[in-house]
């Protein structure tokens, strides 16, 4: 499979769970180890990312996911994704429907997100910027900024979710040097197909994450015919490393009625 890494554990329907960005699979340890009791669970590193290898060649990550999840022979399954993996799951829903049954989106809504508020827009900046000057520690810390939310510091944050992200951050962006050309090609016209999604949708967003990252997946669920939408108190944009028993029951409720 071109490099790349997952995890495929459990017995029963098939569940994917899709990390965010500069992330890997790591980040759902607190959904795997539960859901795994029932469900056939497979979680993938992106390419780039985790134990995954970088791109040598133009690629889109919904392409990645459906080529795996045909190499796996999982049929339809549940897409289950945060923020980067929540764009790839409405990706893979628009680019290849046979093999969704549903979506469970957080803090994200397709590849081609828009950033308005001035939190979001100022940290995406600063982090950009320490990102093209090739400083790695710069870079996670401005990247952490998002774990916290526009209404906490990072010292109001769990410090093992903390650790966590930073120790996944460190080990994906040590992959990567300045001025790379990443060759991801975003799906295209992604907004204007949203309505066309005809399986069920749930987005569970952070209540204290930036209202950009909470306004995407709460349009996806407004837009498609079945959608709804909940959020976590007490949560940014990891909602499901904060309050893993909140997003497992969550979660699980969902997957009982699709």
């Amino acid at each position: 499979m071109n490099g790349m890494h997952w995890l495929d554990t459990g017995t029963g329907r098939p569940l994917v769970l899709l990390h965010g960005g500069f992330l890997d699979h790591t980040m759902w340890d607190d959904q795997i180890k539960v859901l795994a009791a029932h469900h056939r669970v497979i979680a993938p590193d992106a390419r780039g990312h985790g134990r995954s290898a970088n791109s040598t060649e133009p690629y889109r990550l919904t392409d990645d996911l459906a080529a795996l999840l045909r190499h796996l022979d999982t049929g339809p399954a549940i897409l289950v994704g945060v923020s980067m993996g929540a764009s790839t799951a409405v990706d893979t829903a628009l680019e290849h429907p046979d093999l969704v049954s549903a979506l469970v989106v957080s803090g994200a809504g397709t590849s081609e997100p828009y950033f308005t508020d001035p939190w979001t827009t100022q940290v995406l900046a600063t982090w950009h910027s320490a990102m093209a000057a090739g400083d790695l520690e710069a870079s996670i810390e401005r990247f952490m900024l998002f774990a916290a939310g526009p209404h906490r510091s990072l010292d109001d944050v769990d410090p093992d979710v903390t650790g966590r992200l930073r120790r996944m951050a460190r080990a994906t962006m040590s992959k990567h040097t300045a001025g790379e050309a990443v060759p991801l090609v975003p799906v295209r016209d992604t907004w204007d197909r949203v309505a066309g999604i005809d399986v069920p949708v749930l987005a569970v967003n952070g209540a204290i994450d930036s209202p950009d990252h909470i306004g995407m997946a709460e349009r996806i669920a407004g837009t498609v015919a079945d959608g709804r939408a909940i959020s976590i108190d007490g949560t940014a944009h990891y909602p499901n490393m904060e309050r893993p028993d909140v997003f497992n029951d969550i979660l699980e409720a969902f997957v009982r009625t699709v």
